[in-house]
C-alpha cells in the first residue's frame, strides 16, 4: 500500500515542541506530538514526504534545531528533514499554507494545529484540493463553519477528522463502552481540565483574542461525553459563567481565567441530564502539566476517571515531584535507542488518521466504514461539540443568559440563539 505525503500546518508546541522565543521548549511535550509521530511513521514506511508550514520563516532555524536536538539526536534512524513554507527569510506570511497546499497531490494528508480562528480557511483550502485533513480541537468555532466543512468534505470525498486523542486512551475508551452498555440513561456529567499559568505566555498571541479556554480545553471532555452517549441524548440549552483577574494581568487583555459551561441534555425517552464542563489556564505549577478528570452518573450507575494520576510518580534533585503519564506520549527511547512511543494515545490518534487515509485511498475502507467504526472523531459526528462550545461563548458574551441549541428534522444541530 502506498505511503502518504503529509503537510503539517502550524509549527508550534504541539507539532514540533517549539515555543516561540525559546530554542528548547520548556514544555511537557519536548519533542512535540505531531512531528515526532509522523517522522516515526515515515521510519516505519507509512509516511513518505513531510512538509511543514508556519506563518513566519524566521522561526525555521530554531525549529530545525529543536527537531535535531529533541528527535534526531535522541532516537535512532529518525530523519527530521522536511520541506518548509514560507522561505526562511520571510518575516510574515499568514497565507503561506496556500503555497504549501499546492505542492501536495490529491489523496495526501494535512494536519492543522494553529489558532482556532484560522482552522476554517485552512481546512477548506485543503479540502478543495482533495486533501484529507486532521484538525486540532476544536474543529471550528461556529456551527455555520462546521456545517460548511461537512458539506465540502462530502463533495470532495475526503476525510476530515478532529484530533481528540483522549478517544485512544484505553481508560477513556473503556469508560465510553461502560457508559453505553451498563450505566443507563444519562443523568449527570462533570469534568475539569486545567493547565498552569505559564501556558498563558505560550498562548499570548491568541488567548482572549481569537479563542478562549473553553474552546481549548473543555472541547476534550465535551467530545468524550458526546461520544459516550451517542445519539441517545442531545444538548439543548447552555449557560456559561467565568472568572477573571489573573490572565488579563499577565497578557494585558480581557480574557477569562476559568470558564464553566452548564448544559441541559435530553434523552430520547424524554428524561433530562445535566453536564458541567470546567476549563482553566491559571492553575499553579503542580505535579502534572494538565489536571483532568470527570464523573459520569447514569440512571443505573456511575464512574469516575482521574486521567492525570496513573499511580506513576517521579522525583529528582532540581526537578521536584511529578506524576508521569507515558501512556499519552513516551519520550524515553527503548534499550536500543529507538523511539518507543507507538502505544501512546497521542501517537495512536495520529497513526489512526494516517492508516485511515491509506485505507480510503486504496479502497480498503469506505467513508461509511469509518463512521461505523466510531473511533476517529470525524467532522460529521462532532457537531454537538461545536454547538455546545459556540453556545457557551454566546452565553458569556450575553452576561450568562441561557442559549438554546436548535436542530433540523434529521436531528443535527443547526444554530444557537439567546433564550
Amino acid at each position: 500500500m502506498e505511503s502518504v505525503d503529509v503537510l503539517m500546518i502550524g509549527a508550534g508546541e504541539y507539532t514540533t515542541g517549539f515555543v516561540r522565543g525559546q530554542h528548547g521548549a520548556a514544555s511537557d511535550k519536548p519533542a512535540g506530538v505531531i512531528a515526532v509521530t509522523l517522522i516515526d511513521l515515515r521510519r516505519r514506511g507509512l509516511v513518505n514526504r513531510l512538509a511543514l508550514c508556519n506563518s513566519t520563516g524566521l522561526e525555521f532555524k530554531p525549529i530545525r534545531e529543536q527537531l535535531r536536538t529533541k528527535i534526531a539526536d535522541v532516537y535512532k534512524n529518525m530523519d527530521v528533514s522536511l520541506a518548509t513554507f514560507p522561505p526562511d527569510d520571510v518575516e510574515l506570511d499568514p497565507l503561506a499554507y496556500q503555497a504549501a497546499i499546492k505542492t501536495m497531490k490529491k489523496g495526501d494528508a494535512v494536519t492543522i494545529f494553529t489558532p482556532d480562528d484560522t482552522h476554517f480557511d485552512m481546512a477548506m483550502a485543503a479540502i478543495e484540493s482533495g486533501l484529507h485533513v486532521l484538525l486540532a480541537k476544536p474543529a471550528v468555532k461556529t456551527l455555520d463553519q462546521h456545517r460548511r466543512l461537512c458539506e465540502a468534505a462530502r463533495s470532495r470525498s475526503v476525510l476530515v477528522a478532529v484530533e481528540y486523542h483522549k478517544r485512544f486512551d484505553i481508560v477513556y475508551a473503556d469508560a465510553k463502552e461502560r457508559i453505553r452498555s451498563e450505566l443507563g440513561g444519562f443523568s449527570f456529567f462533570s469534568s475539569t481540565m486545567t493547565q498552569p499559568k505559564k501556558q498563558l505566555h505560550t498562548f499570548a498571541g491568541w488567548a482572549g483574542k481569537s479563542s478562549d479556554i473553553s474552546y481549548y480545553l473543555n472541547s476534550h471532555h465535551i467530545d468524550v461525553h458526546a461520544w459516550a452517549v451517542g445519539e441517545e441524548s442531545r444538548p439543548e440549552e447552555v449557560v456559561a459563567m467565568a472568572s477573571d483577574g489573573v490572565a488579563n494581568r499577565m497578557i494585558d487583555r480581557e480574557v477569562e481565567d476559568t470558564i464553566t459551561l452548564m448544559v441541559q441534555w435530553r434523552s430520547k425517552d424524554g428524561s433530562k441530564g445535566t453536564a458541567l464542563y470546567t476549563a482553566s489556564w491559571i492553575s499553579p505549577l503542580g505535579d502534572c502539566h494538565t489536571q483532568q478528570y470527570f464523573h459520569y452518573m447514569g440512571q443505573k450507575g456511575e464512574l469516575r476517571v482521574d486521567q492525570a494520576h496513573r499511580g506513576y510518580t517521579h522525583a529528582m534533585d532540581g526537578h521536584g515531584f511529578s506524576s508521569l503519564n507515558p501512556l499519552y506520549m513516551r519520550y524515553k527511547p527503548d534499550a536500543k535507542g529507538f523511539f518507543a512511543g507507538q502505544m501512546g494515545y497521542g501517537y495512536r490518534s495520529v497513526e489512526k488518521f494516517v492508516e485511515t487515509v491509506r485505507d480510503l485511498n486504496s479502497g480498503k475502507k469506505s467513508f461509511a466504514d469509518v463512521e461505523d467504526e466510531g473511533v476517529l472523531a470525524t467532522i460529521h459526528g462532532g457537531m454537538k461539540v461545536t454547538a455546545i462550545l459556540e453556545a457557551g461563548r454566546v452565553s458569556l458574551d450575553n452576561s450568562g443568559r441561557p442559549v438554546a441549541i436548535h436542530y433540523d428534522d434529521e436531528g443535527a444541530p443547526i444554530a444557537v440563539s439567546v433564550c
